[in-house]
């Protein structure tokens, strides 16, 4: 499995047959060079998302459409994506589960943070913000998207036992490092841990150092943008 950040709360993920493409946020990414945006999405096979605000669906329908990857997510806001142009994916809900391919499945957990987007002169409610659970290749991965801590990390660590987390952890908007830090280490047994949401402005922390330092023996990756962490 390959997992590149594609910075902010970005990802492409290329797990099985299948190249995920999570979040993807390209134009006004200060962290993805333009000359990088058609290697980020080439060959995606699938689009998911987690909420609504800007930095997550702005280029969702076009990315589908240049793509021809469906977009599956909370229901309202695929329904909302779908109403855009998006190719049709798979709306679905809480506790939900879906195929992606023959080897890899995708579950909805919950997330705590808000979920909008500006239609008009109007901001809409999108439906509840989520989290994801991704499985495929002997992995669990638990892709947090914004969130703060909570106490369905509880269950989502016990139930599903992932033992990779993309977590959001730059501070402001979501957790930071030190509340992800106290989140893995009181919910979950992760190997290996990726944060994300963070260095993209200057209101989001700049470092993961408290991070890897708070979960000695976790293999902390700082990740690279468009560099893959092999797992």
């Amino acid at each position: 499995m390959n997992i590149i950040w594609l910075g902010h709360g970005s990802f492409r993920i290329e797990i099985e047959d299948q190249v995920l493409l999570v979040d993807p946020w390209l134009n006004g990414n200060p962290m993805l060079g333009e000359d990088q945006h058609a290697t980020a999405i080439e060959g995606a096979t699938h689009i998911l998302v987690t909420h609504g605000h800007f930095d997550h669906i702005t280029d969702v329908p076009d990315i589908s459409k240049t793509t021809g990857a469906p977009v599956s997510g909370m229901y309202e806001l695929a329904q909302f994506l779908h109403a855009q142009g998006a190719v049709e994916g798979q709306a679905f809900n809480m506790g939900g589960t879906i195929a992606l391919g023959d080897n890899v499945t995708c579950s909805m957990v919950p997330a705590s943070h808000s979920s909008s987007a500006d239609v008009a002169d109007t901001r809409r409610y999108m439906g509840n913000e989520s989290g994801l659970i991704l499985r495929g290749e002997g992995h669990c991965v638990y892709i947090s998207g914004d969130t703060g801590i909570m106490a369905d990390m509880d269950w989502i660590g016990d139930y599903y036992k992932p033992d990779i987390g993309i977590l959001s952890a730059g501070g402001h908007f979501t957790m930071g490092m030190a509340e992800a830090a106290y989140a893995a280490n009181r919910y979950f047994d992760f190997k290996t841990v990726i944060p994300c949401h963070y260095r993209t402005f200057d209101v989001l922390e700049q470092s993961a150092q408290v991070l890897a330092d708070g979960l000695p023996g976790v293999n902390v990756v700082e990740p690279q943008v468009m560099v893959a962490i092999e797992v």
